[in-house]
């Protein structure tokens, strides 16, 4: 089982060797956008330009309800598959016009759709979780970056500069405010990955500023991606970002850290992920 950085290496490969779609997304009203875990500031990115309302697997029926003015959505899925068949379903018999991005046209919320309103972009198979090429597939969609460039600038750029952090105990990732939206999906990829077995936060610099270091500690380690990091924390290590970077490049070369990160620790995801994945379909069993 690869640790995470060799994925998002395989994962920008991929996406380099076809030409990425551009979604079109027919209807322009008040859009709900619905997704969980990482798919949701995923779905942030898709649309953050447009007029719509963000909310995930629990909260979209609330949403709904405050904002009767929603005429269409998009859920976000990867899978097509644990709660996206229920929620399509649900947001088309309260008749919205529902758009779907996935991985698996041929998915069970796909099948609920006319192809014209799935989105499809690549993805290579993956350890559970990862989820790594699907989310990037479509971020690239949206932002047109060239993924290419990424992995070069990755493995020359960013790769001679990993320390070693098998003494941290506690992550701290430091980014810019424009990044703000995809925060959440670091702290997500901690919580897959170790669990409870470390600490970790995200935060921008701005946030920082507010009492998140009152509290200092002599193995935690401030990495600062895409923000400069002069004040903060007594370990500090910098992930230099392409020239331009834009929302793909932050994700890949934040989870290309914390690949390593993975890679340096003893193999936790690794000794569970195969029994979770077992145990994660009954979750979802009618």
């Amino acid at each position: 089982m690869k640790d995470l950085h060799d994925v998002v290496l395989d994962a920008l490969a991929l996406h380099a060797s076809y030409e990425i779609p551009e979604f079109q997304f027919d209807s322009t009203g008040p859009r709900l956008v619905v997704a969980s875990g990482n798919a949701l500031p995923t779905g942030h990115i898709l649309h953050h330009d447009d007029n719509a309302v963000f909310a995930n697997e629990t909260h979209y029926v609330n949403a709904l309800t405050k904002h009767p003015e929603l005429t269409c959505a998009t859920v976000v899925s990867a899978s097509g598959e644990k709660h996206s068949p229920i929620i399509v379903k649900d947001l088309m018999s309260r008749g919205l016009d529902v758009t779907l991005v996935t991985c698996e046209p041929s998915s069970s919320a796909a099948q609920l759709l006319p192809a014209s309103a799935v989105c499809v972009t690549r993805a290579e198979p993956e350890p559970i979780t990862y989820n790594t090429s699907t989310y990037l597939g479509m971020v690239l969609a949206k932002t047109r970056e060239n993924p290419a460039a990424i992995r070069e600038h990755i493995l020359d750029v960013v790769r001679p500069t990993i320390p070693d952090f098998s003494d941290m105990a506690a992550f701290y990732i430091l980014v810019d405010p424009a990044y703000d939206i995809i925060r959440e999906m670091f702290i997500t990829k901690f919580d897959e990955l170790f669990g409870g077995r470390v600490a970790a936060r995200c935060f921008t610099t701005e946030q920082t500023l507010h009492a998140k270091t009152v509290v200092p500690w002599e193995r935690e380690i401030f990495i600062a991606l895409g923000a400069e990091n002069k004040h903060f924390g007594e370990h500090r290590y910098t992930a230099p970002l392409t020239e331009e970077p834009g929302f793909a490049a932050a994700i890949a070369v934040g989870y290309y850290v914390i690949g390593h990160i993975q890679a340096q620790f003893p193999p936790y995801f690794k000794q569970h992920a195969e029994e979770y994945a077992r145990i994660q379909k009954s979750f979802f069993e009618a």
